[in-house]
């Protein structure tokens, strides 16, 4: 009778692994290269890549077959199931920095999904301009 308990109790035990206990706490995780959008506002086309990488840390990923392209990634997961990304790939020319896109343009201007993500408060309090 005991024998044929253990596997009884092992599947329960493994069934139970995919509920959500509500009093578990979750970790937030955050993985990659922080983006800001003051170190963004910093680059300019003509840097070098060692003042872009001193600007923006070292990129998270580099392409193997060309040197010209690198890619900063960073995410977040929160432990409610929320998920962020946020991505910004610069080119070069040799060691020059010809362009930049992704979820940050320089002077601030962000592109639809990190407008989406940001709240607009500072737009409803500021007066119409006619």
């Amino acid at each position: 009778m005991q024998k044929a308990l253990i596997p009884l109790i092992f599947l329960a035990l493994c069934g139970c692994s995919t509920l959500e206990f509500p009093w578990v706490y979750r970790l937030d995780i955050d993985q990659g290269n922080v983006i800001k959008q003051e170190m963004v506002d910093q680059l300019k086309p003509g840097l070098s890549k060692s003042q872009v990488q001193f600007v923006m840390g070292t990129a998270l990923i580099e392409d193997t077959f060309s040197s010209n392209r690198w890619d900063y990634v960073y995410t977040m997961q929160y432990g409610d199931g929320e998920y962020k990304r946020q991505r910004l790939t610069l080119t070069f020319d040799g060691d020059t920095l010809v362009g930049l896109s992704g979820d940050y343009l320089p002077g601030g201007a962000a592109t639809e999904a990190a407008a989406t993500e940001a709240p607009a408060t500072e737009a409803s309090d500021a007066p119409a301009a006619e």
